[in-house]
């Protein structure tokens, strides 16, 4: 199995490869550079695993919700790749990528997380996950809504939080108080690749003219490429 997740829908962008059960990924904090950094990135472990990308089975990208032309990126970025490719692709949920880091780096069956990513605009994406045999699920629906919302929702076992929002918000702060401070801030694509794995071989992987990126606000809309 070989995929390329790749994500820009937060102040960090990331690339990860999934080849031979082993895994080539880069990490970095990079506010508004992500146009920039993330091909270099692309190209640079394809390079070290000696691959293409029409060598690839797969290919996976954050949908969002997130910053708005941070997930437009990533949505031209793997459109571009898929076409030339002829790959298909598995849109994954950047809320659902930071959950997935979680139960990665727990050793609990039973976990519970909440996610909530700073939306500006006094709001907050929000979501739920639990465990179930190593994956993310979701626990209800992902949501933009304001912090104190928020804070009423999040459920009583939640053991983890994560992303930015806990600390963007007073409304939140709470729940740092009672949890503590979360440990993972921005989607990783490396957290992506477990998810997008699962995915492809469900058949939920689709066409390239079926993605769309998950802004949550409603207002905002999505250009196709020319002609898809």
């Amino acid at each position: 199995m070989k995929i390329l997740a790749i994500d820009t829908a937060t102040e960090a962008c990331s690339a990860a490869l999934l080849f031979d059960n082993k895994i080539e990924s880069q990490f970095e904090i990079c506010p508004q550079q992500h146009s920039q950094k993330l091909l270099p990135m692309v190209d640079a472990i394809l390079q070290s695993s000696e691959l293409s990308v029409k060598q690839l089975d797969c290919l996976a990208f954050g949908r969002g919700p997130g910053s708005f032309t941070g997930v437009r990126i990533a949505t031209g970025i793997i459109q571009g790749l898929a076409l030339g490719a002829d790959l298909p692709v598995v849109g994954v949920s950047t809320l659902a990528a930071m959950a997935q880091q979680a139960i990665d780096s727990q050793n609990r069956s039973e976990l519970t997380i909440a996610v909530a990513i700073d939306a500006r605009m006094e709001e907050v994406y929000f979501a739920q996950f639990r465990n179930n045999n190593g994956v993310a699920e979701l626990i209800g629906e992902e949501q933009v809504l304001a912090p104190k919302d928020a804070a009423k929702q999040v459920a009583s076992d939640t053991k983890i939080l994560a992303g930015t929002g806990w600390q963007a918000y007073p409304q939140l702060s709470a729940w740092i108080e009672k949890l503590g401070e979360p440990q993972i801030l921005y989607p990783d694509a490396v957290s992506m690749l477990n998810i997008a794995r699962q995915a492809f071989n469900a058949g939920q992987a689709t066409d390239v003219e079926n993605i769309q990126p998950v802004y949550l606000r409603d207002k905002v809309t999505w250009q196709k490429l020319p002609g898809r």
